[in-house]
């Protein structure tokens, strides 16, 4: 008996030992780390009337393009900033073809701010017959819109003729705007109480979006302050720092320094571009190699030299990471100077704000108020 105890005893501990080794052998499940929130995207369809009495509007367009952008970047979803795409589109001009409705999609949904720029001060205007309804309808077909409930989509149409012109009714395609979650702003160019004004305003009911009136003829007001040459000073620094490559690389650099150029016709716009160029939103990897380097476009040490500029043709590959690496670093430094100084300017301006009277409501306004409004019911805040 003692010896059979003996010999169970015995086979309990080796089956212990089998069961530790057991589970000692299996591996661990990998634990997967929790998927980082998806960056927040807002997209902007503007849609402007270049008829012959437009070209106030077509003004405004190009020198608050930047003050815009710049209200975009302060908005915030669940703690990120998000991307921004802007497509633009003109009608009512008649040296555009009648068969497509005086309507040209000038630019699809992107990132490249410079190009919309170079494309609002390419425009002309010339006396037509505005399409209201069509336009919108083919902004809400023809762009690539974020299928995502959570992005904000917003389109902006501004003009001053009878919004129920041409042969799609507006209410119709504001409601297929909104159906795909599409907000449509309604932008009328004259007074709010002008009988035309009416229509415009049910547009903007229609597919939730806001209705303003705005005078297109007016010139925005800008304030000095201390800090615009040095944020100008730093913005011109900033393009050192810009390395052009591939086949994009010359066309870009050039792009970039004509909308430079372009900004100085005012001194608000100027201030303003160059804090755009300090954020993120201002990427250009598709020709500079400072952002596709940071966007892993490119392995900089495997490019092919000939894809390079004169300056890094002869580096080792080392050499060109430390060389890229060097131009970030200086970027960044430069980025942070430009913000910090624009937010003494705002401080500055605001002061001087309070005591001067109210000014006209102008494109950058009513395109600020209203993204403000839209953003909101997705859950965005804004400084």
């Amino acid at each position: 008996m003692k010896i059979a105890g003996t010999l169970i005893a015995i086979a309990l501990v080796i089956a212990g030992i089998a069961g530790v080794a057991t589970m000692t052998a299996t591996p661990a499940k990998p634990v997967t780390p929790p998927a980082a929130p998806k960056k927040p995207l807002i997209q902007v369809a503007i849609l402007l009337d270049t008829s012959g009495s437009m070209t106030g509007l077509i003004d405004q367009a190009r020198t608050q393009l930047w003050r815009v952008v710049n209200e975009f970047a302060t908005g915030k979803r669940d703690g990120q900033t998000p991307d921004i795409q802007v497509a633009l589109y003109e009608y009512g001009n008649d040296g555009l073809p009648a068969e497509q409705g005086y309507i040209r999609r000038i630019l699809p949904l992107t990132t490249d701010l410079d190009k919309v720029s170079e494309e609002l001060f390419a425009l002309t205007t010339n006396g037509g017959s505005e399409y209201c309804g069509q336009v919108i309808d083919e902004a809400t077909k023809e762009l690539s819109w974020s299928m995502s409930n959570d992005d904000l989509k917003v389109i902006f149409i501004a003009g001053n003729e009878e919004f129920t012109q041409g042969s799609v009714p507006y209410k119709g395609a504001c409601q297929r705007a909104i159906a795909k979650g599409i907000a449509v702003n309604t932008i009328y160019c004259g007074a709010k109480q002008d009988t035309i004004a009416v229509e415009w305003n049910d547009g903007a009911t229609l597919a939730d979006g806001s209705f303003m009136a705005i005078d297109q003829n007016a010139q925005v007001a800008h304030v000095a302050a201390p800090q615009d040459r040095e944020i100008e000073l730093l913005g011109e620094q900033l393009n050192t720092t810009y390395i052009a490559y591939g086949q994009a690389g010359s066309a870009g650099a050039a792009r970039q320094n004509a909308q430079d150029a372009n900004s100085k016709i005012n001194a608000s716009a100027n201030v303003s571009r160059m804090v755009t160029k300090a954020s993120a939103n201002y990427a250009n990897s598709t020709w500079d190699l400072v952002d596709a380097k940071k966007e892993g476009k490119v392995d900089v040490e495997k490019l092919d030299p000939k894809e390079l500029p004169a300056e890094m043709q002869k580096m080792t590959p080392a050499e060109r990471r430390a060389y890229v690496e060097q131009k970030e670093k200086a970027r960044t430094e430069i980025q942070a100077k430009i913000r910090k100084l624009d937010d003494e300017r705002k401080k500055y301006v605001a002061e001087q704000m309070k005591n001067q009277p109210a000014a006209a409501s102008t494109l950058d306004k009513a395109v600020v108020r209203a993204v403000r409004s839209n953003g909101t019911k997705k859950g965005y805040t804004f400084q």
